[in-house]
């Protein structure tokens, strides 16, 4: 019962934003013997009962009284030793690893601990005067425990400090605040620790006069923004690729101003803020165009890693916004939580005195205490072949661009499911997204024959993620008839989305990809054009959909002569038919009924006979499929030596010369 219990608290905490930041707290049960915390590497919203560690509580009393070294990694090495040691069996076969603060869980007299640093708790644990604060507001219900380096020594801080509350009170203390830390809530039921949440917020929120703007700002100029993200994003990693997000608000805009106002953001509030965001963000003054400020940053990236030994992975920039970067979209998304965390805090604490962040001992000590490195570790695992890699994909909301997507994600490639059918392109997104948890996938709704249309999924895809590295171009129509039945619009509207849109399309991605290029010159990006067979050979009575892919074709070795020198590789594949998918098999608008309607087939009674004549027509005799155009896709982006290429797909019924 307690820990279905237990679980169930968890999540809720876990899952509300106001108590729980980017996965952190943690939370326990215990009896007399047993207690259960939670182990590394969950995440409170989600956490189910194989997420907790079980440990010997005898074992575990026997830590406080231990004498450790004196040498800070010493001592904090030699008591997770002893604290793995103390873990049940079965636990420790598995190798689950408890939260850093068991020891802390343990000295509470009762069943359920709650641990959480929510911004409203932080911005008094914060503040220059949050003891003398909580005192005021808490009285005897509180235990403030200042400062100390987390571990070992902070149970012991907090071991003493309980024991002499209950010894001048006469009753054991179930809040407990940490300086630059968070809050502990304990109670012997999960309906006690609610109400016991209830009231630290309520007189929290009674002190604080109004609440930060944090709401994402739509007067900020994301031109500029637009414009220096892939310049942030090739700073930050010039080899691998990178998320980079940005993030701007009204409440953030009161620190942008000038250093001055920055200060209270320059140093971090507690150790998560280090863990995930790393000790201190770079600071730039914008320059007075969109070139200066870009090179300003590489100035100052350059700087930063020379005084760091590391990348910073936020960068505020006066008068514009935050830059937010790291290796996955998940990780920047966790930064950024943390940035606005930390804004937050800066702002409550200053309601209730002034700010005041972790000292220098402290973050010295975060920075190289091997229980966060392992937390943070935790987080950059997950390497697959295209991870990081954003690729769009254009008419992918079914059909063969549905099947390259999903199997892009399935690679740990970003995808932007671009498609003139939004609702389809937010059913393929939601299903890539639940099925690869690594990936992400973005629907945008896009007219490729539209200008305005296809920059704004380009602005969109790079305020999502930082930049492009692959742009497919897929999306197409076919209208079969012979010269006499083909009416000027359908042969138009065929050569307007077969070939006048990947112009258009390529002309804007390669913007992006040129800026990249510029501050990353040994950085491969990749255009690819998905042709068709007919793009090689004519087709009889389907002269429109053959003559825009010839068209492709020249377009795909004029724009890879064109883009070489930003190591821009233009290439095209074409496939087969894909008789599975709904441009062929369609009952409506399909190639197999247009066929049959047209007499491309001779003695054809039914869309059968015309699938069966087509397939007779492949030396491998079935048709091509989305894996078979993946992995020329792949094969493509791995190699760096071809350019200007037109790779068949055919199942050998087209070969090159």
């Amino acid at each position: 019962m307690g820990l279905n219990e237990l679980v169930g608290m968890s999540n809720k905490y876990g899952s509300n934003t106001d108590y729980v930041i980017a996965g952190g707290g943690n939370t326990s049960y215990k009896d007399d013997s047993v207690i259960y915390v939670k182990s590394s590497g969950n995440t409170l919203s989600d956490i189910t009962q194989d997420g907790f560690v079980a440990l010997d509580r005898m074992k575990l009393s026997i830590i406080y009284d231990k004498e450790y070294s004196k040498s800070d990694d010493e001592r904090e090495a030699s008591a997770l030793e002893d604290l793995m040691a103390s873990r049940l069996v079965k636990d420790a076969i598995a190798g689950k690893r408890p939260s850093v603060e068991t020891l802390l869980h343990n000295l509470f007299p009762f069943s359920y601990v709650l641990h959480i640093h929510p911004s409203l708790v932080n911005g008094l644990t914060c503040s220059f005067d949050g003891a003398s604060i909580c005192d005021e507001l808490f009285g005897e219900s509180a235990v403030w425990i200042d400062e100390t380096k987390p571990g070992y020594k902070l149970a012991k801080e907090c071991e003493s400090a309980l024991f002499d509350h209950k010894r001048f009170c006469g009753i054991d203390a179930q809040i407990l605040f940490i300086q630059n830390h968070g809050v502990f809530f304990a109670a012997d039921t999960c309906d006690e620790i609610d109400k016991l949440v209830e009231s630290v917020f309520l007189k929290l929120k009674e002190t604080v006069s109004n609440e930060p703007d944090i709401i994402e700002s739509a007067e900020t100029d994301y031109d500029s923004v637009f414009t220096l993200l892939p310049v942030v994003r090739m700073l930050y990693n010039p080899q691998l690729p990178s998320t980079v997000l940005f993030y701007s608000s009204p409440a953030a805009q009161e620190f942008l101003k000038d250093a001055s106002s920055f200060a209270p953001l320059m140093r971090p509030f507690t150790p998560d803020h280090i863990v995930y965001c790393r000790a201190f963000p770079l600071f730039i003054e914008r320059g007075s165009t969109d070139d200066e400020t870009a090179f300003l940053l590489k100035k100052a990236f350059e700087a930063y890693a020379e005084d760091y030994g590391y990348k910073p992975k936020v960068i505020a920039v006066t008068g514009l916004g935050f830059f937010i970067c790291n290796n996955s979209k998940k990780n920047a998304d966790i930064v950024k939580s943390l940035l606005i965390d930390s804004i937050k805090i800066a702002y409550y604490a200053a309601c209730f005195s002034h700010p005041r962040n972790m000292s220098d001992e402290l973050c010295e000590f975060i920075i190289g205490w091997e229980a966060e490195s392992y937390r943070a570790g935790l987080s950059e695992k997950g390497a697959h072949r295209l991870s990081g890699k954003v690729a769009i994909i254009t008419g992918s909301a079914q059909g063969f661009g549905k099947g390259i997507a999903e199997r892009l994600a399935a690679e740990g490639a970003y995808t932007v499911i671009a498609d003139i059918n939004y609702e389809g392109a937010s059913i393929c997104s939601q299903q890539i997204n639940e099925k690869y948890k690594y990936a992400f996938a973005l629907p945008v709704k896009v007219n490729v024959t539209d200008e305005k249309s296809v920059e704004s999924m380009i602005k969109t895809t790079v305020m999502n993620f930082g930049g492009i590295d692959i742009f497919i171009n897929n999306a197409g129509i076919v209208r079969a008839g012979s010269l006499d039945e083909m009416s000027f619009e359908s042969f138009s509207l065929v050569t307007g989305i077969n070939y006048s849109a990947y112009f258009l399309c390529a002309k804007y991605a390669s913007k992006v990809m040129k800026r990249q290029y510029e501050f990353a010159p040994d950085y491969y990006t990749d255009i690819i054009e998905i042709n068709s067979k007919s793009g090689l050979t004519g087709s009889n009575k389907n002269f429109a959909y053959a003559g825009s892919k010839f068209g492709g074709i020249g377009l795909t070795q004029s724009f890879a002569l064109e883009l070489v020198q930003y190591n821009i590789k233009v290439n095209a594949i074409c496939p087969g038919n894909f008789f599975e998918g709904p441009l062929w098999s369609d009952p409506e608008k399909g190639l197999f009924i247009q066929y049959l309607k047209a007499g491309k087939v001779p003695g054809a009674n039914s869309v059968e006979d015309v699938k069966k004549y087509y397939e007779e027509k492949i030396p491998m005799k079935r048709g091509c499929r989305p894996e078979d155009v993946v992995k020329a896709i792949l094969y493509i982006i791995d190699q760096k030596y071809e350019t200007g290429q037109a790779l068949p797909v055919t199942g050998g019924q087209v070969m090159l010369n």
